[in-house]
């Protein structure tokens, strides 16, 4: 009798990068220092990737690639935002959520014959989203691409920068 064995790329659309870029004025934890020491998790379903802490700054500078699996295209990703703490609980910074289906429509367009830096949709900020202005998802250099400013909730003031990537795997059900 055959054995099936089920691909871990079976049931998955694709892989999904966020190049986090960024924190713009984020809000003050450590009242002694009048800084923070910040960090991200990014939360989607199951997922949780998270980046590396940067010491003392309120305009952090990550340029981290974080990856998620895309089986599911309808659930939002997450970003919350923490204070790094040495003795007590981190603090939370914000946090903030979007949609990708406009994103996944767009990859699902196939826009191969389009010239590099062509718009192929605009996603303007909304009370169902947390972008700070319009984000566009372009064809940048082969890949379709959106690059967003978040803004966070439930706390006084702070964005995040970030852009998104799409990652066609060979072998998964694909868009």
């Amino acid at each position: 009798m055959k054995q099936m064995h089920e691909s871990s790329t079976e049931g998955l659309l694709g892989l999904l990068r966020i190049h986090i870029y960024r924190g713009i004025n984020l809000a003050i934890r450590d009242v002694g220092a009048r800084s923070s020491d910040p960090y991200i998790i990014v939360r989607m379903g199951k997922q949780k990737l998270k980046t590396r802490v940067v010491k003392k700054n309120l305009n952090p500078e990550w340029n981290e690639d974080l990856t998620l699996s895309v089986a599911d295209p309808s659930i939002p990703i997450k970003f919350l935002v923490f204070d790094k703490d040495t003795f007590s609980r981190d603090d939370k910074m914000g946090d903030a959520e979007f949609d990708i289906k406009p994103f996944i429509d767009a990859v699902k367009k196939r826009p191969e014959g389009l010239p590099s830096g062509a718009v192929i949709e605009r996603v303007i900020p909304s009370r169902q989203n947390c972008l700070a202005e319009e984000s566009c998802i372009t064809w940048t250099n082969g890949k379709v691409v959106q690059r967003m400013f978040l803004r966070l909730r439930n706390v006084e003031r702070g964005e995040i920068e970030l852009e998104l990537q799409w990652i066609d795997i060979p072998g998964s059900r694909g868009l």
